[in-house]
């Protein structure tokens, strides 16, 4: 897995992209570079593929427990399907195992040079002059070499959102990056502030192994069972395209069948409605909480030593507070003006293509519910195909300059998403699939 592609010595600026990160999103542009016959070099931090899913990476912020919380069907990439021992719902350990296979498969090893941290990348000039970058590689030593571009795949889920709180707890508190299994919870007393995905994950860790386990919450959610009749829930009613007003009105018709009323166990009942932000797919938080294994608690008012103060006048003590609160984009390797940054996230033409550069792109920085690996896939042979096509000069290429230059708004199918930063790059998934799809038909079409 340490296989190492060559890196482009500092001088004349070489035709080859930087791609920043071998990830899964980095790997899927890898291939669809490598099948446009565009040349590029990869950097990986790690010594080996598979980004925050592998848990031995310096920056992954996976967990003994993790799985993925869409089905393997629904999430794999369409022309390399999971091997079919394979469970309908993987650990991360099959999904590390998954993207080597991928690697290996479409020969992607030696584009990458591993071991290796992008410190710094800036453009020599305008448009089409080049840009520089500069790496330390396993050994320390530092590197620096000019590109034609910058693809950047480095990952949403590395950069802690740190809460702060009225006060000083005399335990111990941490961040959900920093878990990673359950025996950092014995004999204490724990509470999990956030119920997003990994928040109830490691709930129901802290639940059997710690001494107590409560949960805070700032406002209600959304609960979503993996299984409906015994298939996973995200593989029915696919086939069928629903207007969201009745999406919602079936979807929530459903959650009612089969999760009941999250309220009677003590959770708050959502501000929002349903889709404005991500749902969690969990249905043992719920089991745990209607048999009294987990406490609700609202809001943290303020914190004295071991004891917690709730915004509704209640108290307790704990030994631990683990904050799962949700991640920051981060590029700590590129000037933030360069990316067009607005609010919490970089403001981009389908969330990957700079409004005035043909020459940098960030990758999989989307998200929404069902886009999967392959909806990934797509932007990056979108961008592939476009990069292509700018460079042969060819109509389409010039049309989609033209729409990203002219001004744009984010994907939302009309969705007013909550204003949170891990939801500044939300999208609607069959508004961006079917902007995408279209693109890459137009680019192909004319490129042929």
């Amino acid at each position: 897995m340490t296989k190492t592609g060559r890196a482009t010595p500092d001088g004349a600026v070489s035709e080859k992209f930087a791609l920043i990160g071998a990830g899964p999103m980095g790997l899927a542009m890898a291939k669809v570079l490598k099948e446009q016959g565009i040349p590029f070099q990869g950097f990986e931090l790690h010594s080996a593929v598979g980004g925050l899913w592998d848990i031995d990476a310096p920056q992954s912020t996976m967990y003994d427990s993790a799985h993925l919380i869409s089905s393997k069907n629904m999430t794999q990439f369409d022309d390399l399907p999971m091997r079919e021992e394979v469970a309908e719902y993987p650990s991360h350990h099959e999904m590390r195992r998954y993207f080597r296979d991928f690697a290996t498969h479409f020969d992607l090893y030696k584009h990458y040079a591993f071991g290796c941290e992008v410190t710094s990348c800036e453009p020599l000039g305008q448009q089409g002059e080049g840009w520089r970058l500069c790496w330390r590689d396993e050994n320390g030593a530092e590197h620096r070499g000019l590109f034609a571009g910058v693809l950047i795949a480095n990952g949403t889920l590395a950069e802690p959102n740190i809460p702060s709180f009225k006060g000083a707890f005399a335990g111990e508190m941490i961040h959900s990056a920093k878990y990673r299994d359950p025996r950092q919870f014995p004999d204490k007393r724990v509470l999990i502030v956030g119920a997003g995905n990994s928040g109830c994950d490691i709930a129901v860790d802290a639940i059997h192994h710690g001494l107590s386990c409560d949960i805070s919450l700032r406002r209600g959610y959304y609960f979503v069972p993996k299984y409906v009749f015994g298939k996973p829930a995200d593989t029915l009613g696919g086939a069928i395209r629903l207007p969201m007003w009745l999406k919602r009105h079936v979807d929530g018709f459903i959650l009612k069948w089969f999760v009941g009323d999250p309220q009677k166990y003590g959770f708050p009942k959502p501000d929002y409605r349903l889709y404005e932000r991500l749902p969690v797919v969990n249905s043992l938080i719920l089991f745990h909480a209607g048999h009294g294994d987990l406490k609700v608690r609202p809001d943290i008012d303020r914190i004295e030593g071991k004891t917690v103060f709730f915004t509704d006048g209640s108290q307790s003590d704990y030994d631990m507070i683990l904050t799962a609160t949700g991640y920051l984009l981060h590029y700590p390797f590129i000037d933030k003006e360069l990316l067009n940054w607005q609010g919490a996230a970089p403001h981009l033409y389908l969330n990957c293509m700079h409004p005035s550069r043909d020459d940098l792109f960030v990758l999989g920085m989307v998200e929404a519910s069902g886009l999967g690996w392959q909806g990934r896939h797509e932007q990056a042979e979108m961008v592939a195909r476009y990069i292509k096509g700018i460079k042969a000069g060819s109509a389409s290429a010039q049309q989609l300059k033209a729409q990203k230059s002219a001004g744009f708004q984010r994907a939302t199918g009309g969705m007013s998403y909550l204003k949170l930063a891990r939801m500044a790059y939300y999208v609607d998934k069959a508004t961006y699939r079917k902007a995408v799809t279209g693109w890459i038909a137009k680019l192909a079409r004319g490129a042929a």
